[in-house]
């Protein structure tokens, strides 16, 4: 089944906070941010079932290289990717964006 990847706005700016804290501590850090998170990314997309869903039917995906963990949901053909968020973020932040969505 091929599925379609969608990054909420919310999961955007996660991403972009991360980016650049990560670029001012050191030239070139952000971008194998970014790299890694894109890894992730089509790494979730070619085989998005291979995590075991967590609260609600969520699952994640550790980012290689990073603290950092890619939060997301699958729905028939679609997944949402919700937060971009680091480990040792308060899971009541994870929760809330789980429960709003």
């Amino acid at each position: 089944m091929k599925y379609k990847l969608i990054i909420s706005p919310e999961a955007e700016q996660d991403i972009k906070e991360a980016f650049y804290w990560y670029e001012e501590n050191r030239k070139g850090l952000g971008h194998d941010f970014l790299l890694q998170v894109n890894g992730g990314l089509k790494f979730i997309e070619r085989s998005p079932k291979v995590f075991k869903e967590e609260y609600k039917g969520t699952r994640k995906h550790v980012i290689k290289r990073f603290p950092y963990k890619i939060i997301y949901i699958v729905q028939d053909n679609l997944i949402n990717i919700l937060a971009v968020i680091h480990g040792s973020r308060n899971p009541k932040y994870t929760s809330s964006r789980i429960n709003s969505f």
